[in-house]
């Protein structure tokens, strides 16, 4: 009896050393697959993540793998099932068995019609994808035909033939959709933006210049930095053959509005978004607009928010992109030491940004209208 209490009292004083305890109490899905914990006096073994109740500390044992826990003599718990796929992973790769669906067949499948695949409720196949992806089913067969047309405009001379290579049976139902696909008519579209009329105005706030444009969609880009004029170079950049219409004076109250937002982020903007990206672009900056004023999060936290916990370089990727600084606050994103590299308007300016969302008197988040031009 000696013996085994002095077993038992070596495994609870490294338990209570051991960083791993402190995933069990936070229920860290994150520490998911990297070990696995038994509990004495059930016989069980779960996941970092279990729901279930905290355990004791002195009745617990942590196994390097699920194996190594039943091979001790404990058995899977039903609650967390740690010897299956984490739930993610399952959810991750159903999504992804529709997302090649969808992209294979001709006509949007219906709702009904992919939870006959998934073998699940229509209610439960658009949560968890809608979850996973930040789309809807229709919404990402719409993104992915959204592509589609672009490569194939650009391959072909013909937007016939282009409208039918993407999958479209008839001209007038792709005429009926180009302008939310595309943003403008397909001519226009192969022509690169050519006579699409964006107006733009630049001001002047505590972080430097700020530009702000808008097209006939909505708020296209809003651009930080030192120089009024290499912030119109960028944005003819980033619309290289559109029409560029400076200095309107309809656009001050706008830039006016997204200047105290910078300058007071608690009082939050409510613009309509004119978002044109990929498919995961535009799932990575509507997860950006969830994060509250005065609040970060890592890139590997929208990684898991997105189901993919292995493409964070893809989120930083995606932030980076952002055209609407502030707008989509990818300033709230830091790394995993809390350190504030990759913003592309100067890390400064995200320094100053964020010490001033922790200072703000109102917790609420900006309210953001997002409208995807995909």
């Amino acid at each position: 009896m000696a013996v085994a209490l002095s077993g038992l009292r070596s495994v609870h004083v490294a338990i209570e050393t051991d960083p791993r305890w402190a995933a069990i109490v936070a229920r860290d899905a994150t520490a998911d697959g990297t070990f696995y914990y038994s509990v004495r006096t059930t016989g069980v073994y779960c996941r970092p993540s279990c729901s279930a109740r905290q355990p004791r500390r002195e009745h617990v044992r942590l196994h390097e793998t699920y194996a190594d826990a039943e091979q001790a003599g404990f058995h899977p718990c039903r609650r967390c099932r740690p010897d299956q796929p984490p739930v993610a992973d399952r959810q991750a790769a159903m999504v992804v068995a529709i997302c090649r669906f969808i992209e294979q067949v001709e006509q949007v499948p219906s709702l009904d019609e992919l939870a006959q695949r998934a073998k699940m409720s229509p209610s439960h196949v658009r949560r968890i994808f809608t979850s996973v992806t930040g789309l809807t089913p229709r919404g990402y067969a719409t993104a992915h035909r959204a592509m589609r047309v672009r490569q194939e405009l650009d391959r072909t001379r013909s937007v016939t033939d282009a409208l039918y290579q993407a999958g479209f049976n008839s001209s007038g139902r792709f005429y009926e959709a180009s302008n939310a696909l595309l943003g403008m008519t397909p001519s226009r579209y192969r022509a690169g933006g050519a006579q699409a009329d964006i107006w733009f105005a630049v001001g002047d706030c505590s972080l430097g210049a700020i530009l702000v444009a808008r097209s006939e969609r909505g708020v296209c880009a809003i651009l930080l930095g030192d120089d009024p004029e290499a912030l119109t170079r960028d944005l003819q950049d980033r619309f290289p053959r559109a029409n560029l219409i400076g200095g309107d004076a309809a656009l001050e109250g706008l830039v006016a509005t997204v200047v105290g937002f910078v300058e007071v982020p608690g009082r939050g903007l409510n613009l309509p978004l004119d978002i044109r990206g990929t498919a995961f672009q535009q799932r990575v900056w509507q997860a950006l607009q969830h994060i509250p004023v005065g609040s970060t999060v890592t890139y590997a936290d929208i990684a898991n928010r997105l189901g993919l916990p292995k493409s964070m370089r893809a989120v930083g990727q995606a932030c980076g992109a952002n055209p609407l600084a502030v707008a989509i606050p990818c300033h709230r994103v830091v790394r995993q030491d809390g350190g504030l590299a990759g913003y592309c308007w100067g890390v400064e300016r995200k320094r100053m940004l964020l010490e001033r969302e922790a200072s703000s008197a109102s917790p609420s988040a900006p309210s953001v209208q997002s409208r995807s031009a995909s």
